[in-house]
């Protein structure tokens, strides 16, 4: 395994995890934006995942980075989901 491909991989894994944003900067639009960014995750990550099986140019660590990259941002999103499911039950109680 060669250190100058790690190397070579960072600045690729940095550039493509920044989410594009939409024009109107509402939370409804932000969590959509966030939603899409975490599909195109997991989608890089099965087709990484699927390059390296078939015997593609693709080294083990970048697949791990991959993976790990799509798992932490759907953590994320099923906790921001979860605190937004928190605050409408919380929302709903004091308009009782």
């Amino acid at each position: 395994m060669q250190i100058s491909s790690i190397q070579n991989s960072i600045p690729e894994i940095l550039n493509s995890t920044k989410i594009e944003k939409s024009k109107d900067d509402s939370f409804g639009n932000i969590l959509t934006d966030f939603m899409g960014q975490v599909n195109k995750n997991q989608l890089d990550a099965d087709e990484m995942t699927q390059k390296f099986v078939t015997g593609g140019n693709v080294e083990i660590q970048d697949v791990m980075i991959a993976g790990e990259k799509a798992k932490t941002s759907l953590d994320l999103l099923m906790e921001i989901r979860n605190k937004a499911i928190d605050m409408y039950t919380q929302l709903s109680q004091i308009q009782v």
